[in-house]
């Protein structure tokens, strides 16, 4: 579930994420929202409530609105899981670029080893510990993907041992 906020349109549910961060000036906040839609393959479903959106569409705005105040760090979880493959490309891609383009880190939970090998570091917890394997062509941001059983195994702290 997207979580977003079942009485306000697409539109609205990124614009009232920038009125609480208060990051963008109120003049930008319609044209901006409107330009991350747009991104995400949303341009038609600016006005559309999230009940008249399909699963896939509910997340591409949470995408949009996670996005819309240009943070430092990027908390992807599953993000192309409940869309097809083509969209769900597309969305890694945008991203990346916004990574990219913002100088920020992208942390992407994922189970699609096709999508975490694109990946410059892939980082997976398992039987609580962090496992790291690093990929020759690092991406331009600062990636990270926990998935399970990929890489040699590094010690991790954990609550019992501190």
């Amino acid at each position: 579930r997207a979580n977003l906020l079942d009485g306000f349109s697409a539109l609205e549910n990124l614009q009232l994420a920038m009125g609480f961060a208060a990051v963008i000036p109120p003049n930008q906040r319609r044209q901006r929202a409107s330009e991350l839609l747009e991104q995400v393959g949303l341009a038609d479903r600016l006005h559309h409530r999230p009940a008249q959106l399909s699963s896939g569409q509910q997340q591409r705005v949470a995408l949009a609105r996670a996005l819309v105040n240009r943070p430092a760090l990027v908390l992807a979880d599953e993000p192309t899981a409940s869309v097809d493959y083509e969209t769900g490309r597309k969305i890694v891609v945008l991203l990346r670029d916004f990574c990219a383009r913002q100088g920020a880190a992208l942390a992407l939970v994922s189970h699609d080893r096709e999508l975490l090998a694109s990946f410059g570091t892939i980082m997976a917890l398992r039987a609580g510990r962090l496992e790291t394997e690093a990929h020759a062509g690092a991406s331009p941001a600062a990636t990270i993907a926990h998935t399970q059983g990929l890489a040699p195994q590094l010690p991790m702290s954990s609550p019992n041992t501190r």
